[in-house]
């Protein structure tokens, strides 16, 4: 069965991985030397049980998002992408998609920045990847909260405190962003129903659409009001990949600063304690 064999080589290709060339902590004693399910399940932003279900073909029928979140943690080039789709029973994505393959290339850039909170999203404002001391200042996101217009719009907010000004600002940057996205991909149906669904469950939202709102997303700093380390203020950039679609947000402290001590603090205890969560 496809499913067995996508299970398979999930668990095959989750051994090759180690721990530490994706900024994990390597403490304690491991029985191999790549990724424990736990930590593959961190990466992937999904549950232990569901990555422990599909890897003893428990599970049936990966999502699209599952195997592309999987692909991603699991470091795959592109034909091995293309076959993890294959093997979980489904088409990979097409050219009208929103681009969210992350090449290697960028992939070891990425996990080169394990001091650096990082995170990846598509053109949709889909967080495709967020390394796990971003994941520690920002939290751990799931299902909708994984898309950023859904999180700001109606779902559970972050916790980056705003004004009224740059909360008006990032509503209408992303409204704007994927309303140029949507005219980039006419053909990319997920995207369809999320603004659909962002239309009519939002009045701010639809709002903001109706009007045809023009605005984009700056570098900015950013108060953070964390619950183990208290406040911080970042810089927050954001890069574009050419050729692809994705932007690369990236969180630094200037050096030297009390925000700098307390973002070192949170890289020693925020990834220990989301393995420990996890485990």
């Amino acid at each position: 069965m496809a499913t067995t064999e996508f299970g398979q080589t999930v668990r095959r290709w989750r051994d090759r991985v180690p721990p530490e060339a994706v900024g994990l902590p390597v403490g304690g004693h491991r029985r191999a030397a790549g990724l424990r399910r736990e930590e593959l399940a961190l990466l992937a932003g999904i549950s232990v049980d569901y990555v422990t279900r599909l890897e003893q073909g428990r599970a049936t029928s990966p999502s699209e998002q599952v195997v592309e979140a999987l692909g991603r943690a699991l470091r795959v080039s592109g034909a091995e992408r293309e076959h993890l789709f294959r093997v979980a029973g489904l088409v990979p994505p097409g050219r009208g998609t929103v681009p969210a393959y992350i090449t290697p290339s960028v992939q070891r850039m990425l996990d080169r920045l394990t001091g650096t909170p990082v995170a990846v999203s598509d053109a949709a404002w889909n967080l495709l990847l967020a390394n796990p001391l971003y994941t520690a200042l920002m939290g751990e996101r799931h299902g909708r909260d994984r898309n950023g217009a859904w999180r700001n719009f109606l779902g559970s907010g972050t916790r980056v405190r705003h004004t009224e000004e740059s909360r008006r600002a990032l509503e209408t940057g992303v409204v704007s962003d994927l309303r140029s996205t949507a005219a980039r991909y006419p053909a990319d149906l997920r995207l369809r129903q999320l603004i659909a669904e962002l239309r009519a469950g939002s009045e701010r939202f639809a709002e903001l659409w109706d009007s045809g709102a023009v605005g984009h997303q700056e570098a900015s700093r950013k108060t953070i009001d964390h619950p183990q380390v208290g406040e911080l203020t970042l810089d927050c950039d954001t890069l574009s990949v050419a050729g692809s679609d994705l932007r690369i947000m990236v969180y630094t402290a200037e050096p030297g600063s009390a925000d700098a001590e307390r973002l070192a603090l949170l890289g020693v205890l925020g990834t220990q304690a989301l393995v420990e969560r996890r485990g």
